[in-house]
């Protein structure tokens, strides 16, 4: 009984997967991690991770949490920028960042969604050792991430997802 309960959470009803959407999003996941490499990225995988996210909506629903998660990027590389620049990199310091970036998404009132990408920014540049400068990770992080949304939504203005309709919505 339990399973059936739960398997109504994961079997489609109104949106499932189809073969063309997989198509659109590994086209668009490959186009933005070839342009990420090409301009040299140190890690270019950040492109198609973000490009996967953001076809996962329709082009009308992805551009305005693009825009957040666009502005959480930014606010996350920035609040990990600043902070170790000027602090030094602990554990304190990291808990620190991720209350002043909430900080920060709070006093704009920015949408919960693009504090919800300031944080999944801010671990990924600030936890993960490297041998490269704060500002020039967070730069990096940035640039990739804004990448994969840009290549993200031009694929889906350009390869637009057919509006599929269910039986009970009426056909015009």
């Amino acid at each position: 009984m339990e399973f059936q309960q739960y398997s109504k959470s994961i079997v489609a009803g109104d949106n499932p997967s189809t073969a063309l959407h997989a198509a659109r999003t590994a086209v668009a996941a490959v186009l933005s991690y070839q342009i990420a490499r090409w301009f040299h990225s140190p890690e270019a995988y950040w492109a198609p991770i973000s490009t996967t996210i953001v076809m996962q909506s329709t082009l009308g629903a992805a551009l305005p949490i693009s825009l957040q998660r666009f502005v959480g990027t930014a606010l996350g590389a920035a609040v990990r920028a600043i902070a170790v620049a000027d602090f030094g990199d602990s554990m304190w310091m990291f808990g620190l960042a991720i209350l002043v970036v909430g900080l920060v998404c709070a006093a704009l009132r920015v949408e919960r969604s693009a504090y919800r990408y300031a944080g999944i920014t801010l671990p990924i540049v600030m936890l993960v050792p490297r041998g490269t400068s704060a500002g020039l990770i967070a730069v990096h992080r940035f640039l990739e991430v804004s990448l994969g949304i840009l290549v993200g939504l031009i694929v889906s203005a350009v390869w637009p997802e057919k509006p599929r309709f269910s039986p009970a919505t009426p056909k015009s």
